[in-house]
């Protein structure tokens, strides 16, 4: 009991680390979270994607895939090209704060475009890949017959982490309330959209 309570620890830990650097993906979801749109399906999305993502590389996926590195190279270079165009759009709104967002909650579609959004952030993203399929499966053999419990884990760990991101956003939303603010958040995404989308097309 105890081995598999550390192995649980390990993996939650682990898996904290590993999400909470800022991305693309965490800066979609605090967007919608203070923007109140589609929260629960954005965080759901997240979630059940890491848990799925977890998964294959504790079954050892990760291992099969690497034969094939021509494959994340590609989805490098497609999700580099993603992240470029959001990036410039977050970059007009800056520019044009006519087109800024706005804290009143959803207009019509959004939700529809939030989880596109979403996905495409969490699928095109080799770093996704990287972190949770190669760097979490090989950490997870480690453990041997408890490497599904690390899995555990980490997946709890990322639950935890976009339900917090998402749902406590909403604590930002009187500062947020202001169009300075909303200006400087969107700054924000587009810098390290660009610079993850540069990043990725020059890496592919």
């Amino acid at each position: 009991m105890n081995h598999a309570l550390t192995a649980a620890v390990a993996g939650f830990g682990t898996g904290l680390s590993l999400i909470v650097a800022i991305g693309a993906q965490n800066a979609f979801v605090l967007r919608q979270g203070v923007r109140r749109d589609a929260v629960l399906a954005v965080v759901g999305i997240c979630a059940l994607s890491d848990a799925l993502l977890i998964a294959l590389g504790v079954g050892g996926v990760g291992a099969v895939v690497v034969a094939w590195p021509g494959a994340l190279r590609a989805v490098g270079i497609v999700g580099g090209a993603f992240l470029l165009c959001y990036g410039a759009l977050a970059a007009r709104r800056v520019l044009k704060p006519g087109t800024g967002l706005r804290a009143e909650g959803e207009v019509a579609g959004s939700r529809r475009r939030a989880v596109l959004t979403c996905l495409a952030l969490t699928w095109l993203n080799p770093h996704v890949y990287l972190d949770t399929v190669f760097l979490l499966g090989s950490l997870a053999a480690d453990r041997g017959p408890l490497r599904w419990t690390f899995g555990l884990g980490a997946a709890l760990a990322s639950l935890c982490w976009f339900a917090a991101l998402g749902f406590g956003a909403r604590l930002l939303g009187r500062f947020l309330a202001r169009p300075g603010a909303w200006r400087v958040l969107d700054g924000l995404v587009a810098v390290t959209m660009l610079a993850l989308g540069a990043t990725l097309i020059a890496g592919g």
